[in-house]
């Protein structure tokens, strides 16, 4: 842990804020087997392992487990001066996969230490990142609806959404509403969509965001590949192949890959160059084609990524 009472470096190019937790992967026959996660633990690790100067802002619980997540963002070149050290217990959360290796959640909060960001901290930075659990849990969650619009910076969220955590769907569309007025970047899923617009076609979802603040919108739907959406146009990126071990922190890595891209391509005010866009986009795909080669939310270094 950095010395309390710092704040982001200002070489920090990328800001992660949300939850770091234990995942708990059952197998399709019930086999069990525990790793560290929670998706912006996922995304600021594979930013770190990418090359990025990368930064983690949540709540590290002062157990055994928290050791563990601190010393691990440590090692993939994560800081962690922002990372509050907490009393509460590490947050679980049980990842079950089916026989094609996808994962489906539930969560073991109440009491426990991803909620506890109650004091949004100083950050500095180009890009701050957030979403998930971040736009759910509470005080975590005021915290980072206060953080994204105070930020002097570019602002993405992965919206992540959580249905079975969510306490009153319409408190949290309104939050995330909020949150969205007030964001450059914003990606979603084709479950996130179908949660947030039943009634509309993923494309036709995606573009309706447009209309509520974010610059760019990224589509993703796993093996059916990714979309880049923007004011001025839209842009397909298909899946790179790969023989699919599970998709846990899929979705995590490509997120960070696109950042990692992004950031390096040029100032990140700009948003409007769809080539520039794309080739994070693709560049994105090829990090979470290698997430799910393997077991687990293990992003790759950047060696690793064609």
């Amino acid at each position: 842990m950095d010395p309390p009472g710092s704040c982001a470096r200002l070489g920090d190019v990328i800001v992660v804020v949300g939850e770091a937790l234990i995942d708990l992967v059952i197998s399709p026959g019930g086999d069990v087997e525990t790793s560290l996660g929670g998706a912006p633990f996922n995304t600021a690790r594979a930013c770190g392992r990418l090359g990025a100067a990368v930064s983690f802002v949540g709540a590290l619980s002062s157990d055994r487990f928290g050791r563990m997540l601190d010393a691990q963002l440590a090692a993939d070149g994560v800081r962690t001066a922002d990372a509050s050290v907490v009393d509460e217990p590490t947050t679980l959360a049980a990842a079950e996969l089916d026989d094609h290796g996808a994962a489906s959640y539930r969560f073991y909060i109440a009491g426990t230490s991803a909620p506890a960001l109650p004091d949004p901290p100083r950050v500095v930075g180009d890009v701050l990142f957030s979403g998930g659990l971040g736009l759910v849990l509470e005080p975590m969650a005021e915290s980072v609806t206060s953080m994204v619009a105070a930020f002097d910076g570019a602002v993405m969220i992965d919206v992540n959404c959580r249905p079975r955590i969510v306490p009153d769907r319409e408190r949290y569309l309104d939050r995330v509403g909020r949150v969205l007025s007030t964001t450059d970047i914003v990606k979603v899923s084709d479950d996130d969509l179908a949660y947030l617009e039943p009634d509309a076609e993923p494309l036709d979802a995606a573009r309706s965001l447009l209309d509520r603040g974010p610059k760019v919108v990224l589509l993703t739907a796993g093996a059916r590949g990714a979309h880049v959406l923007t004011v001025s146009g839209e842009r397909f990126v298909p899946a790179t192949v790969v023989d699919v071990v599970d998709t846990v922190g899929a979705g995590d890595s490509f997120g960070a890959g696109f950042l990692v891209a992004w950031t390096e391509g040029g100032a990140v005010e700009s948003f409007d160059d769809l080539d520039r866009l794309t080739d994070a986009s693709a560049f994105a795909a090829r990090v979470a084609a290698v997430v799910c080669s393997r077991r687990g939310a293990d992003p790759p270094w950047r060696s690793e990524v064609g």
